[in-house]
């Protein structure tokens, strides 16, 4: 189990080294007055251990074989996760999606052990905006026979994301929100 110490302390380290106030382009194509820079944490093993201790805690009710989510926000995540949860004697398989199948070698869309059909998934994504990685990503996971249990994002920017997923039949667990980073939206 996660302590609120914990989790306040994760917001304390996004807030300090992934929080970037500056115009930049998302890759939703939005413009923003600020950017969130999770791999900042994600990458550090303070960082990696504390996002895996919170999100196998989302998911250890769950059933869950497989975590995984679009490459590059969930890569480090789903690593982490996946060496956790074998710490947790609870093994859990990674995979990441890819945009596109790659065009050479063995041209996956997926990498990491092979997703079999029947399999309960979690999705998850470092930051969220309008939700089209993660819908991305649960819809190949999907087509291969899974059963996407759960979407994850670490952070949510409160753009949309929530209200698209749902939309689609999915529900949204979040982690953290624009709102826990004290951001006020500018229009």
């Amino acid at each position: 189990m996660i302590s609120n110490r914990d989790k306040e302390y994760l917001l304390g380290l996004i807030k300090e080294k992934a929080l970037f106030y500056q115009r930049i382009k998302l890759s939703s194509g939005k413009q923003s007055g600020y950017y969130i820079d999770a791999r900042q944490i994600s990458l550090s093993g303070e960082g990696a251990y504390l996002i895996a201790k919170t999100v196998f805690n989302l998911i250890k009710e769950d059933n869950i074989q497989a975590i995984g989510g679009p490459t590059v926000g969930a890569d480090p995540i789903v690593g982490a996760v996946a060496c956790f949860s074998e710490l947790q004697k609870t093994p859990l398989q990674a995979f990441i999606v890819r945009k596109e199948p790659k065009k050479h070698g063995m041209q996956r869309y997926i990498e990491g052990p092979p997703l079999k059909k029947g399999m309960r998934v979690a999705i998850i994504d470092d930051v969220v905006t309008t939700g089209e990685s993660v819908i991305r990503a649960a819809n190949v996971a999907q087509e291969l026979g899974c059963e996407v249990v759960k979407l994850i994002a670490l952070i949510d920017r409160l753009e949309g994301a929530e209200e698209r997923l749902k939309q689609l039949g999915f529900t949204l667990t979040r982690v953290f929100t624009r709102d826990d980073l004290g951001i006020t939206p500018v229009s």
